[in-house]
């Protein structure tokens, strides 16, 4: 942290800037961020401990695609590459999570459609993200990044947080499993994606604006990735199929409101299902690590949840035995 603060105010000094500075949250990265005086108003610092190329950075590239889209990111202050140091603008302190906890049932579902609609307007930035050669268009879900996640939920949760390492046989045919799940997944890779999409990465501005928060990682992947994401991430009751089923909906007739191809209901069920299995056993292998090697144990109470919707997704597929089979053991031995 010091050394970060260190090279904030080496910043702050080298423009000739007087400024409080605040410590705010970190996220899981090794970066920080800092409140601080920006001529006349606030922003928000991102420090981080190497330097870099601006034109290599990914956050930068990233919000400079996103903000010729119109897609409501921070606006970009300042960049010092040297230092590494962002500066951007400050969009407060109230994060969609927390803020859709204080709304009635009716305000909360618009908030909900409304960030479905961002994920439209992403996808919708395909072609663009193409044209200027964005970091985010050079990189994809493909097969060897899906399974990368995959292993390394199994490795996580089965052998770092609860111990109980696959025998032989259950690791070589759940790997079999895994290959053909990401090989159908990267099949799919065709649109832009936040990659990671979800309530908390959503703030809720000054002018109770939604905008968009670390989407450094966007890449190429499913139509289904970041609705998956979103609709699916850190629950502790899996929402109803009919309710998912509406969202789905929703989503598919507004892509086609802005000028998307239409896909079948029937056939975007099931790459939702698919990429369920994916996005969720990778958000377990996350909890795992966090709570097992960096003690946020605050993730625990999500895992078991995750585990239900893959198996009724894999049971709507009706596919994946050996997953479904160890998914079950887990779910009866975290119950007892």
């Amino acid at each position: 942290m010091m050394q970060l603060l260190d090279k904030l105010n080496a910043f702050l000094a080298k423009n000739d800037i007087q400024s409080e500075v605040t410590v705010l949250s970190a996220d899981a990265s090794t970066r920080e961020y800092f409140r601080i005086d920006w001529f006349g108003q606030t922003a928000v610092a991102c420090v981080y401990p190497d330097a870099f190329l601006e034109n290599e950075h990914s956050y930068v590239d990233v919000t400079r695609l996103f903000l010729r889209a119109d897609l409501p990111v921070a606006d970009l202050y300042a960049v010092d590459g040297e230092l590494g140091v962002i500066v951007q603008e400050d969009l407060g302190d109230v994060v969609l999570r927390e803020y859709l906890k204080t709304l009635d049932g009716p305000s909360s579902a618009r908030l909900v459609d409304e960030a479905i609609a961002m994920i439209v307007r992403i996808q919708l930035a395909t072609p663009l993200a193409f044209e200027m050669d964005s970091i985010a268009s050079r990189l994809s879900f493909d097969e060897e990044k899906l399974l990368w996640e995959l292993d390394f939920f199994k490795e996580h949760y089965f052998e770092t947080f609860v111990k109980r390492p696959l025998s032989a046989t259950e690791q070589r045919c759940l790997s079999e499993e895994f290959v053909e799940l990401a090989r159908e997944l990267a099949s799919r890779a065709s649109v832009l994606c936040h990659r990671d999409f979800h309530a908390a990465n959503i703030m809720i501005d000054r002018e109770n604006r939604m905008r968009i928060i670390d989407h450094q990682d966007a890449r190429i992947g499913s139509v289904a990735y970041d609705l998956v994401s979103f609709l699916l991430d850190r629950i502790t009751e899996p929402p109803s199929t009919e309710w998912l089923a509406e969202k789905r909906r929703y989503f598919l007739d507004l892509r086609v409101a802005l000028g998307l191809p239409r896909i079948d209901e029937a056939e975007f069920a099931a790459e939702f299902r698919l990429q369920t299995l994916q996005r969720c056993l990778k958000a377990v292998g996350t909890f795992s690590y966090q709570s097992a090697v960096r003690g946020k144990t605050h993730f625990i109470p999500f895992i078991v949840p995750m585990f239900r919707i893959v198996l009724r997704s894999a049971g709507n597929l009706r596919t994946f035995p050996t997953l479904c089979t160890i998914l079950k053991r887990e779910i009866d031995e975290t119950s007892q």
